[in-house]
Formats: structure tokens, C-alpha cells, sequence
């Protein structure tokens, strides 16, 4: 397939995180004028062909004023949007705060579709392409992660719905769904989780702490997979002539695909039992009603396909 991509133009948020740097690269490489999105521009690792733009999902009148910034310099149409942005709110639901659930939705779901509304004049006028970045988790909710799965679940069936709305315009929706990759966003959520968390019942958060371990555990042994797969599967994404629908990267995405298409009681049963969920048993009340403290009840650091290719946590 040749890319005639010399002139062409693509717009890419969460710029700044492992994934959003490795994409800009790829594309730059490609020979794509890439307009690199970020809350903070000056974190944008510049290069021949990088064009830093400020840009907050969860700001619409960041979003409108990035792409009049676009016009105003001369770009009249896009070869794709890339919604890369994106953070992880994570920890057992019971303890989660609202504020943390509306910043989940607000970044991952409400963002993306306030970004795609901006810029479809420019991709309808290049026929282009709009990429969503999802994650594993998307088809099969991971305990402790269940805001995250939510919301890329919710921006799945937003690509879906899209692609069927847009496909007489000649604008293709494409979702690149990543597994567990190694970037930091995992270690920004646990942050961001311990102190939403603070304020929380001890005896509530202890309720959950043999678990979370459990999760904790399985995933010191996890193998997360390099970012740049995931950058090549969005430059895919732009480039290819005919692009899936799906793109999956990772084989733990692969085996959540599998998972999710089970009996729900099966692939619960099964969900527990690769977590270690069974073997920590119901032991949780016994440490609430002993006050056992409640360290690491908010520390799971990114369950088997969650979205490792998201933006990290300080940058949309």
C-alpha cells in the first residue's frame, strides 16, 4: 500500500504520555504533519514535522480554540483525529468519590466525543479517519478497575455507533483497544487513588485489602508490552487504505476477548481465579472488625488490559 502522506495532517491528544510520544514519532516518520495535543504544549518532545498545540478534553472551550488554532495555521482538512488521552481512576467502587467517577468520564468518554464534534468539518473535508484509543478492559470490566472499564466500554460503544453514522460522509471510525503496556500511567493512577481515598472508613478500605493483593500480586508477574506497539497500531490505523474496525494489541487483550465472550458465572468464575480472588478468600471482614489498616486497598497498578496507551494521569 503506498501513503501518500507528505502533506497530510493529523491531530493526536495525550501527546505527552508513553504511547501519545511513540505515536507522534511514528507519524512524523511516516512524513504526517502531526499537531501533538497536551494540556501543557512545552511537554511535547519536539521534532521535524511536530506541531505542539494546547489542548484540554475536559475544557470545551480548549477543545474549540485547538481547532481554530488549527485553521488559523493553514490546516484545512485531517487525514485522523487520534484520541489518546485518557486517565485510570481505579479501587474498589464502594470508595471511590464522585468528583473521581465525573473525572474518569469527564477525560475518557465526554473528552473524545468533544474533540471528535470540533474536528469532523476538517475530517470530512479530508475524508480521514477518527481513532480511538480503548483498552481490553472495554469488553470484559476488570475488578477494582470497574470506572476505567466503564468508561472505555462507553467510548467502544461510541466508535461503534459512529462508525455507522459517518460511513456516507468517508470518515472511518477505527479503535485501537491496547492490553497492559509499560508506560506510567499505572503508577500516576495509584497516586491519584490513594489520595482520593484518604478520607475513606479504614474498616470499609480493609474490607478489600486481601484482594487488592491478590491483584497486586498477579501483576508483579505480568509482562506489560512496549508502548510503540501501540503507536504502530494507531499509524496503522491512519495509513492503512481500508482500516479494520479493531485493532488489538497485546495477547491479555486477546484473552479478554475470549473471556468476555463466556456464561457470565463462567467467566466470573474464571476472572477470580487468574486474579487470585478465590485464594484471598473472605478474609477482609475479619481485618475491618480487627481495624486492620487498609494500606494498599486503593494499589491496583493496572489489571491485565487496561488502557497502558492512555495519557498519564497529569496530562490530557
Amino acid at each position: 500500500m503506498a501513503d501518500a502522506t507528505t502533506s497530510a495532517a493529523v491531530l493526536i491528544t495525550g501527546a505527552t504520555g508513553g504511547v501519545g510520544t511513540e505515536a507522534v514519532r511514528a507519524l512524523t516518520a511516516k512524513g504526517f504533519r502531526v499537531y501533538a495535543a497536551a494540556r501543557n504544549p512545552d511537554a511535547v518532545q519536539r521534532g521535524t514535522g511536530v506541531h505542539p498545540v494546547r489542548l484540554d478534553v475536559t475544557d470545551p472551550a480548549s477543545v474549540a480554540a485547538a481547532a481554530a488554532e488549527l485553521r488559523a495555521q493553514g490546516v484545512t482538512s485531517l487525514r485522523a483525529v487520534v484520541n489518546n488521552a485518557g486517565v485510570i481512576v481505579q479501587g474498589p467502587l464502594e470508595v471511590v468519590p464522585d468528583d473521581e467517577l465525573h473525572r474518569q468520564f469527564d477525560v475518557n468518554v465526554y473528552g473524545p466525543a468533544r474533540v471528535i464534534r470540533a474536528f469532523l468539518p476538517l475530517l470530512r473535508a479530508g475524508r480521514g479517519r477518527v481513532v480511538n484509543v480503548t483498552a481490553g478492559t472495554a469488553r470484559l470490566a476488570a475488578p477494582f478497575l470497574a470506572p476505567i472499564s466503564a468508561s472505555k466500554a462507553a467510548l467502544q460503544s461510541i466508535s461503534d455507533a459512529l462508525r455507522v453514522e459517518l460511513a456516507h460522509l468517508g470518515v472511518d471510525v477505527v479503535v485501537v483497544e491496547p492490553g497492559t503496556m509499560d508506560t506510567p500511567i499505572f503508577a500516576t493512577a495509584a497516586a491519584a487513588a490513594a489520595k482520593a481515598q484518604a478520607g475513606a472508613d479504614p474498616a470499609v478500605l480493609a474490607l478489600y485489602r486481601d484482594q487488592v493483593a491478590a491483584v497486586e500480586r498477579m501483576q508483579a508477574n505480568a509482562k506489560p508490552g512496549p508502548p510503540r506497539l501501540v503507536a504502530d497500531a494507531i499509524t496503522t490505523a491512519v495509513t492503512a487504505s481500508r482500516p479494520r474496525a479493531r485493532y488489538s494489541v497485546g495477547g491479555d487483550t486477546r484473552v479478554l476477548g475470549l473471556l468476555g465472550s463466556l456464561p457470565l458465572r463462567t467467566r466470573d468464575r474464571l476472572v477470580r481465579q487468574v486474579m487470585g480472588l478465590d485464594r484471598a478468600g473472605a478474609t477482609g471482614a475479619g481485618h475491618a472488625a480487627g481495624g486492620a489498616g487498609a494500606k494498599g486497598a486503593s494499589g491496583v497498578n493496572g489489571a491485565n488490559g487496561v488502557n497502558g496507551a492512555a495519557d498519564s494521569g497529569a496530562a490530557r
